[in-house]
C-alpha cells in the first residue's frame, strides 16, 4: 500500500515516540487519513498511535476538532491559522502528546492564485507548548504525488517534534503499573 520511503519514516517515528511513551494523534484533511493509515501499517503501533481525525469538510474541521467556522470563513481552511487549529484541536479531544494536521489543495481541481494547487500547510502541537507550522508549494504533481509527499513531510514534522520534546520538554510522562501518566498543561494559542 505505501512504498519503502513512508514506511521507513512511519518506523523512524513510532520508535523514537515508543522511547518516550509518547503518543500521536493526527487530524487530516486533503490526506483524508493516509497519514494515520501510514503509521498503523506497521505493526505494533497501537501503543503510539492514539487516534485520527479525517476533517475533511470544514463541517468536520470545527465539530470534531473544534476549529472555529469564523476562523475557516476569514482566512479559508487550507491556511497557516486553520492548520494550527485543527493541530490543537487534535489533542484537546485525544490522549495524545502530540499532533500533526494537514490541510491543502491537492487538485486537481480548487486552486487559485493565492492558493493554488499543491499548496498544504502543516501544524504540529506539543501538550503544554508550541503550535509549529510549515508550508509546502509541491506545485501541481497529480492528486497522489501531493498527498504522498503531504504524508512525507507530516511524518518528518512529528519526528522533528518529537526529537525536540526529548531534548526540552517540560512534559512528564512516566510509566506506572503499565497505565501512563501526564500532567496537563493549556495550549498556548498563536
Amino acid at each position: 500500500m505505501f512504498d519503502e520511503t513512508v514506511l521507513l519514516a512511519a518506523r523512524r517515528l513510532l520508535e523514537l515516540c515508543r522511547a518516550q511513551g509518547l503518543r500521536i494523534a493526527t487530524a487530516e484533511s486533503c490526506t483524508g487519513g493516509l497519514i494515520a493509515s501510514a503509521l498503523t501499517e506497521i505493526a505494533g503501533s497501537s501503543d503510539v498511535v492514539d487516534r485520527g481525525f479525517v476533517t475533511y469538510s470544514n463541517e468536520a474541521k470545527a465539530g470534531m476538532l473544534g476549529v472555529p467556522n469564523e476562523l475557516i470563513m476569514r482566512e479559508g481552511a487550507v491556511s497557516e491559522e486553520v492548520a494550527r487549529a485543527m493541530a490543537e484541536g487534535a489533542l484537546a479531544n485525544s490522549a495524545a502528546d502530540l499532533s500533526v494536521a494537514v490541510t491543502g489543495i491537492a487538485g486537481p481541481g480548487g486552486g487559485s492564485v493565492e492558493k493554488p494547487v499543491g499548496l498544504v500547510h502543516f501544524g504540529s502541537a506539543i501538550r503544554g507548548q508550541a503550535t509549529f507550522h510549515e508550508a509546502c508549494r509541491f506545485g501541481d504533481l497529480g492528486r497522489s504525488e501531493i498527498r504522498r509527499r503531504s504524508v512525507l513531510v507530516a511524518l518528518a514534522m512529528l519526528e522533528k517534534v518529537a526529537a525536540r520534546m526529548r531534548a526540552d520538554s517540560p512534559l512528564t510522562l512516566r510509566a506506572q503499573g503499565g497505565r501512563r501518566k501526564r500532567r496537563d498543561h493549556a495550549l498556548p494559542r498563536p
